[in-house]
């Protein structure tokens, strides 16, 4: 890599650093000199500069005044101060003023170009090494996914794919991201195929199951007695992914003791992952156990009424019916800051339960709305935008107060989403249910390779709607479109982030454990 950049140095005693100098032109670099601070800002002022090097201990106008006014006139120039001190208060000043680097004198030539490189080419360098980095990994991930993969490593395989995609997101190297996506759409073909011969046998017990979201509250949540008090926070449609770039907000306030990739459930969609998570229960035993809380396709309003009621069945049935415990849905910004404003109550239950709709919301509003459509136009804007909301909702003031209350943290969610772009046509009744990932129904047309299927929906724990209906999924980045108003809708749907099919970002889901710092 080749060394670029324009340099201004202000030090008192600038003939001394002449040997410096003389090195860094060498290297390639271009060096102005002065003597004070103000003739550095008169330069700064008139000039274009990639960075300053700044003595702290100049006569007349200071190095830390000189700072200062650097950072008024062009805020983003990068600062390295170089002192003979080493007092605290002069380094704390220094860094509250947004140095890029602090340097103690007698500064040898090997710093000075360590913090050059550090500064002006440490993103290229970053992004060089992960490149490389990923070149390695991927050979040695292309080999596993020739193997046929167990539970365990598939969940491997999908960290270390969310791993990956979150480090090419920093580095602008657009021939490593089509690559990456290749080698993910490879993997998605492999892990549908792995559902689909898995799953039913896995639901009826012919194989030892993963850990599935109806199975968290007893076997995670509730398995040990509770000791500390407990938020639970389901966020809906949360990924794998968006938790990985969301974590390290939770991180100032929470240390994590556990982390697992758990599965949802097919539909991966709302009204049958969370009800069976709150229920314990697989959609088809809640509709027969308490038919009064669950409500079929064709059903008109909500159809997820009553996860408080399916909640309370559920403690009952693992003998918790003495725990205190509270269930809270937040749907807006108003019902957030109302439960901020009301946390105190909760601190007096052992566990409490909170559903936060926001990522689910965003999901839907980016299909509807242009506008979100563009803030979000891609994988890497989609997860931005989560952390922005995140970091100006009011989730994080409860996340705050649940610290100072030193409760435990569990966080999770009901199913994750991804971005659809290939249309496979199918054909139904006109009550057919309008998911365009999975459709319920009677005499449904479609190529079979092109879809997963239960034909009897009992053996996928699936409520029986009417005789001879079937559960039809759409695998990896595929959405069903009927034949009718074909190109209105592949145009319309297209490219939009969906929910309800086969793949790894809608199954895969984080399960999380954190304690109060």
């Amino acid at each position: 890599m080749t060394n670029s950049g324009n340099i201004l140095w202000a030090d008192d005693e600038i003939d001394l650093l002449k040997p410096h100098i003389l090195f860094l032109e060498s290297k390639g670099y271009t060096v102005q000199g002065v003597t004070n601070g103000l003739d550095a800002l008169e330069k700064v002022q008139e000039s274009f500069f990639d960075i300053v090097f700044l003595d702290e201990n100049m006569p007349g106008l200071s190095g830390l005044d000189t700072l200062t006014r650097i950072k008024e006139i062009k805020p983003n120039l990068p600062v390295v101060m170089i002192t003979k001190s080493e007092e605290e208060h002069i380094m704390e000043d220094a860094i509250g003023s947004k140095i890029a680097d602090y340097l103690i004198k007698p500064v040898n030539q090997n710093q000075i170009l360590i913090s050059l490189k550090k500064n002006l080419q440490a993103r290229q360098l970053v992004s060089d090494k992960t490149s490389l980095n990923y070149r390695q990994e991927f050979r040695q991930l292309g080999m596993q996914l020739s193997n046929r993969l167990n539970t365990e490593e598939w969940k491997e395989m999908y960290a270390k794919l969310v791993y990956w995609e979150l480090q090419l997101d920093k580095i602008e190297d657009s021939g490593m991201s089509e690559i990456f996506e290749m080698q993910k759409k490879e993997a998605n073909q492999l892990f549908c195929g792995f559902i689909e011969n898995n799953y039913l046998n896995w639901l009826n017990g012919v194989e030892e199951s993963p850990l599935f979201i109806h199975n968290m509250i007893k076997d995670r949540i509730l398995k040990e007695q509770i000791e500390t008090k407990t938020l639970v926070l389901v966020i809906d449609n949360l990924r794998y992914d968006q938790w990985k770039v969301l974590e390290p907000v939770f991180n100032k306030y929470f240390v994590k003791e556990h982390e697992e990739i758990a599965f949802s459930i097919l539909p991966t969609a709302t009204q049958y992952a969370r009800n069976s998570f709150f229920a314990g229960l697989m959609p088809s035993e809640i509709s027969k156990k308490y038919p009064q809380f669950w409500k079929n396709e064709e059903d008109e309003g909500s159809k997820n009424l009553y996860e408080k009621e399916l909640l309370e069945t559920n403690l009952k049935r693992l003998g918790k019916s003495d725990l205190r415990w509270s269930y809270n849905k937040i749907t807006n910004v108003k019902a957030g800051k109302k439960l901020v404003e009301q946390f105190h109550k909760l601190k007096e239950n052992d566990v409490n339960f909170l559903v936060y709709n926001f990522v689910d919301m965003l999901s839907h509003a980016r299909t509807e709305m242009e506008v979100i459509r563009e803030l979000a136009d891609d994988e890497s804007a989609y997860r931005s935008l989560t952390i922005s909301w995140l970091e100006h909702s009011p989730l994080l003031d409860v996340i705050k107060q649940a610290a100072d209350e030193k409760m435990k943290l569990v966080i999770t969610t009901d199913h994750g989403t991804i971005k659809v772009n290939q249309p496979v046509k199918i054909a139904g009744e006109r009550n057919t249910n309008t998911n365009l990932r999975y459709k319920v129904g009677r005499g449904l047309g479609y190529k079979d390779k092109d879809v997963f299927v239960v034909k009897n929906p009992q053996d996928g724990f699936l409520p029986k709607q009417k005789m001879s209906s079937e559960f039809v999924f759409a695998r990896e980045q595929d959405f069903f479109v009927y034949p009718n108003n074909y190109n209105h809708f592949v145009n319309y749907y297209g490219n939009t982030f969906q929910h309800g099919g086969i793949s790894m970002e809608e199954i895969l889901i984080p399960y999380i454990e954190m304690i109060a710092k």
